[in-house]
């Protein structure tokens, strides 16, 4: 409510298909979107309730108690899938419960919460999602070919391709997650700029090791 009413608008539908196609993106190994959305929902879930929010604490948690009841028979070896309807959905429904928790009014956040950027907090937790599709769109587009065609760019087909299997791949991915979101915490209080760059830096970084070490992989 800060900006015009047209930027809003504009910014709003532009996060929810980024998103919303981010969690469709990265539905290629068994129990990765559902576990990434799994600890996601348990992060907003715990921000809500710890804030008040008690309805939107628990469509976080019955979201996040819907996955991991997914989750026991999409880990792998995967009997059931989530398919475009199921990943589509689930970025859906956590892009507006992150929009929900950006708009928190400060008054409302415990005070050891209030030096933690939410935006920030947000953005890490959607670390891997939002990496990884910005990062296939470029280079699709650098290739000449459509952002939505289907390659073995994403960061969870070059683990595979460095040997790691659908486990733990999508268990490294989870601690990745993780790892992101408690880097948020630590750097509270910096400020919003700094604390960006340092998450975004360290987020970034960590994605492209697996990337070397199929390039030389490859190369030998």
């Amino acid at each position: 409510y800060e900006i015009p009413y047209w930027a809003s608008a504009f910014l709003s539908v532009f996060t929810f298909v980024v998103i919303v196609n981010a969690f469709n993106f990265i539905d290629g190994l068994d129990g990765l979107a559902a576990g990434i959305g799994f600890i996601i929902a348990v992060c907003f879930g715990i921000w809500f309730a710890l804030c008040g929010g008690l309805a939107l604490a628990s469509i976080a948690f019955a979201l996040a108690g819907s996955l991991l009841g997914f989750l026991v028979y999409n880990f792998s070896p995967a009997k059931i899938f989530m398919g475009d309807s199921g990943s589509l959905f689930l970025g859906l429904i956590l892009c507006t419960l992150g929009m929900k928790l950006i708009e928190l009014n400060s008054a409302e956040v415990p005070s050891y919460l209030v030096n933690i950027s939410r935006p920030l907090f947000v953005m890490g937790v959607f670390a891997y999602p939002l990496i990884d599709i910005l990062r296939i769109t470029i280079i699709r587009i650098i290739r000449g070919t459509s952002p939505f065609a289907a390659d073995r760019n994403h960061i969870h087909h070059v683990l595979i391709d460095i040997g790691l299997g659908h486990r733990k791949s999508s268990t490294l991915l989870y601690l990745y997650t993780l790892t992101i979101m408690g880097l948020v915490f630590l750097v509270k209080g910096l400020s919003p700029t700094l604390a960006f760059l340092i998450v975004g830096g360290v987020a970034l970084f960590v994605l492209q090791i697996p990337i070397l070490l199929r390039h030389r992989l490859y190369k030998n």
